[in-house]
C-alpha cells in the first residue's frame, strides 16, 4: 500500500510540474517580450522561423523542451531534456540545472555542445550548435536571481529535492512547492550557451530542405542536401 500511495504523490507531483510549467513559460514568455528593445544586435534569420516553428506548438510543452547533448569525461556521450528558458541577447540561450548532477562537470571537461529542438507540428528540427558562456561573478549572480524569481513555487521545487541521480530514497522530502522569498540554492546554476551555428531541417515537400547558417559568416544562409 505504500508503494501505490507513493507512486500516486509521484503522479500528482508530475501533473503539478506540468502546470508549473505552463505558467513559468508565461512568466518567460512575457519577460521576453518586454525586452526585445533592450537586444542591441539584429536578430539572424534563424530566429524568426524558430519563433514561428515554436508558436505552431501553441501551449504544449514541446514548444519549450529541447535535448542537450554534452561530452562526459570518460569520452561517451550524454543527452538529456531541459526547457529552453529564454534568450540572452540575439544568439545565446538561457537553460537551467541543478550544479548536483553531473552536467557542470561534463561543460567543465568540454564546453561545446550541440541542442536539438524538434517541433513535431511544424515538422521542423533545429540543431544549434555553441559553447557554455563564462560570465562575470556579478552578472552570473544577478542572472541566477533573476532567473529563481521567476520561477513558480512548483518550478522551485526541483532544486529542494535530493541530489539527482542518487539512490531512491521514499522517506526523502520532494517538497511540491518554494514559495516566494525562498533562498536562491547554490546549486541553482544557469546555463547560457553561445551559438555559433544553427541548422533547419524542414519535414515537408519533396525533398526536405535543409538550411543552415553560421556566426563566423554572419549568419548567412547555405542550402544543403536533406
Amino acid at each position: 500500500m505504500a508503494s501505490v500511495n507513493h507512486a500516486a504523490a509521484r503522479d500528482r507531483m508530475a501533473n503539478g510540474n506540468r502546470d508549473n510549467l505552463n505558467r513559468d513559460d508565461r512568466n518567460r514568455d512575457n519577460w521576453n517580450r518586454g525586452n526585445l528593445m533592450n537586444v542591441p544586435d539584429a536578430l539572424p534569420p534563424w530566429r524568426p522561423l524558430l519563433r514561428s516553428a515554436r508558436a505552431r506548438e501553441g501551449r504544449s510543452p514541446q514548444a519549450r523542451w529541447l535535448q542537450l547533448a554534452t561530452l562526459a569525461a570518460d569520452g561517451t556521450p550524454r543527452v538529456r531534456t531541459l526547457v529552453f528558458r529564454g534568450w540572452a541577447g540575439s544568439t545565446a540561450l538561457d537553460l537551467l540545472t541543478d550544479g548536483r548532477s553531473a552536467k557542470p562537470a561534463e561543460l567543465v571537461h568540454q564546453p561545446a555542445v550541440e541542442v536539438c529542438w524538434l517541433l513535431p507540428r511544424a515538422r521542423s528540427q533545429f540543431r544549434l550548435r555553441g559553447s557554455l558562456q563564462t560570465l562575470a561573478p556579478e552578472q552570473e549572480q544577478r542572472e541566477r536571481e533573476r532567473h529563481w524569481q521567476m520561477l513558480s513555487p512548483g518550478g522551485r521545487a526541483l532544486w529542494g529535492w535530493p541530489p539527482p541521480g542518487e539512490p531512491f530514497d521514499p522517506e526523502a522530502a520532494f517538497p511540491e512547492q518554494l514559495p516566494d522569498g525562498s533562498p536562491l540554492p547554490d546549486h541553482f546554476l544557469l546555463l547560457r550557451i553561445a551559438l555559433a551555428q544553427v541548422e533547419l531541417l524542414e519535414l515537408t515537400g519533396h525533398p526536405h530542405r535543409r538550411r543552415r547558417w553560421r556566426r563566423e559568416s554572419g549568419w548567412a544562409e547555405e542550402c544543403l542536401n536533406p
